[in-house]
């Protein structure tokens, strides 16, 4: 009788479908997020930027009760599947956590651990003032998809566009113009550190412990997981049929499985199915309480195996390796394409960098200086923000604006309240009166979406003349580059000395007409300084 229940455990069984439909939409959610992050050509936002406005955190402050009452309602039926699913961090942890070598160990890795709430909830408290207190910074290093797009832009983005810069340079040597070629820049060194620490960091956890970030310091998570513990689908044992093989507590990424009691921490679970693919006996389903595939006997209730499976209770895998589980040689080492893609991608970063320190010459003959940004007494916010207040208290910093920006205009600000928000300085480019990039893509309603009409007769700043740098004054020779550009002619010129009108003409601003859109500043000649600035509005007027 002991033989026949035995090989009735060891036949083979269908395996639940729950994981690998849950990698398929995590990747379709992780795939187009991320190319939303790269794409510079404005293709990406129609068909993705609304995965952009479900992440919990942009919906909560954007006040989008619809999405936020959405989320709610699916962790209360399904569990926590947003942190597997739609959270493009969460998936980022689980695709580092597979790039780990592993050497000579077995494929299960993980192992249970108590829940960390020493550390968990003072986090989420510590957040919340933050987010009351208008404190951006930290709101922008600790929010899950802020997190994912500062990586995504400051360290994907520049692979991206280093590489379509190659296929342009390949194309146009065959005379096709199907790619076009992008400057790969730094907008900001600290923006960029603090992505590169987050990297790593989320790449040590994923590689230690799975979802180690998600379940300690995460606030989004820490939320979520409040929910989760009501959730009408679960993960649930079948005492009667469990042989604690630990195959399930190994294979789990939340380390949530105490097979030993036989239960599950619902708090951290993110049902990502990898305990029902690793369970060979038919112990754990995902289904509801009631539900006749769950544990109902007082046996199973009480975490006590049936007498038939005692002998193999006590038996225990050589060197912790899970059944089915095929060996490692014990001198394999880190795969070498993947340890290639590491160091492919570092070196691709380095290259992008370096390469822009290439000096620009006019026509070969003189070296042309780069633009320096001035010294703003207010700071620039984009048209639609209202004011730079607002942008405080609803920007969440997750750079989708500075990515989307087609006239590289935006980048993060250094400032230490408002490190990693948007900010506006005009180097590269200005703010043209027709684009309203920014306003549709930010999912966190610190930029308002506003029509392209609107934005005409929006006042973010105006400009101001420095006369020691204007040319016609420094060497006497005729400019007018700032009043031709002027897309509301705020800018006209006029005589240095109202008694000579033969003398040098120099830009005089209408403060009245001037929306800030810096195109004067942007289009000066003058070098390194601009002899023109626009100086920022800590609330936006309208013209």
């Amino acid at each position: 009788m002991k033989q026949d229940n035995r090989k009735a455990a060891d036949a083979p069984r269908h395996t639940p479908p729950l994981r690998r439909i849950r990698i398929a939409l995590a990747s379709v959610c992780f795939l187009l997020l991320t190319w939303l992050f790269l794409d510079f050509t404005g293709t990406a936002q129609p068909l993705a930027g609304w995965l952009a406005k479900i992440q919990f955190l942009p919906a909560v402050m954007a006040l989008n009760l619809w999405v936020v009452a959405g989320l709610v309602v699916l962790t209360l039926i399904f569990g926590r599947i947003y942190c597997s699913v739609i959270c493009p961090l969460g998936v980022l942890q689980d695709l580092l956590a597979r790039l780990r070598p592993r050497g000579h160990k077995k494929v299960g890795r993980y192992s249970y651990s108590p829940e960390v709430r020493w550390l968990r909830y003072p986090v989420l408290v510590l957040f919340v003032i933050a987010l009351v207190a208008g404190v951006g910074s930290f709101v922008a290093l600790l929010a899950p998809y802020s997190s994912f797009g500062r990586i995504a832009s400051n360290l994907f983005a520049p692979l991206y566009q280093w590489g379509n810069n190659g296929l342009a340079a390949i194309a146009e040597q065959q005379g096709s113009y199907a790619f076009y070629h992008v400057d790969v820049w730094m907008r900001s060194l600290p923006t960029f550190l603090i992505a590169a620490a987050s990297l790593a960091v989320l790449a040590i956890l994923a590689w230690v412990g799975g979802r180690t970030y998600c379940n300690t310091i995460c606030p989004v998570g820490t939320v979520l997981s409040f929910l989760s513990r009501f959730s009408f689908l679960k993960i649930r044992f079948d005492a009667d049929k469990c042989r604690n093989c630990s195959a399930c507590s190994k294979s789990c990424k939340a380390s949530c499985i105490d097979y030993k009691n036989h239960a599950v921490d619902y708090s951290r679970c993110v049902v990502c199915g990898n305990c029902l693919e690793s369970c060979k006996f038919g112990a754990l389903h995902y289904a509801p309480a009631f539900s006749s595939q769950t544990a109902g006997s007082p046996s199973a209730a009480k975490g006590i195996s049936h007498p038939a499976d005692a002998p193999t209770n006590t038996i225990e895998a050589p060197s912790g390796a899970v059944e089915g589980a095929t060996p490692i040689p014990s001198g394999a080492t880190p795969s070498p394409s993947r340890r290639a893609f590491l160091i492919g991608s570092g070196l691709a970063i380095g290259t992008a960098a370096l390469a822009q320190t290439k000096k620009k010459v006019d026509g070969g003959l003189a070296t042309i200086e780069d633009k320096a940004a001035p010294e703003r007494q207010t700071p620039l916010t984009p048209p639609g923000s209202l004011s730079a207040k607002n942008m405080a208290q609803h920007c969440t910093g997750c750079q989708l604006c500075v990515a989307q920006c087609p006239n590289q205009v935006l980048r993060p600000s250094t400032g230490l309240l408002t490190l990693m928000q948007p900010t506006m300085s005009f180097e590269h480019g200005y703010c043209r009166p027709e684009c309203t990039r920014c306003s549709e893509v930010c999912p966190a309603g610190a930029i308002r979406p506003i029509q392209k009409d609107e934005k005409s007769s929006i006042q973010i700043g105006h400009a101001v003349w420095v006369k020691k740098n204007c040319i016609p004054v420094t060497d006497g020779i005729d400019c007018g580059n700032c009043a031709r550009h002027c897309p509301t002619g705020a800018i006209q010129m006029v005589p240095l000395d109202p008694d000579n009108e033969l003398g040098a003409y120099v830009p005089a601003v209408n403060e009245s007409r001037c929306i800030g859109c810096g195109a004067c500043e942007n289009l000066c000649p003058a070098r390194p300084f601009s002899a023109i600035y626009v100086e920022g509005h800590e609330v936006h007027r309208e013209v």
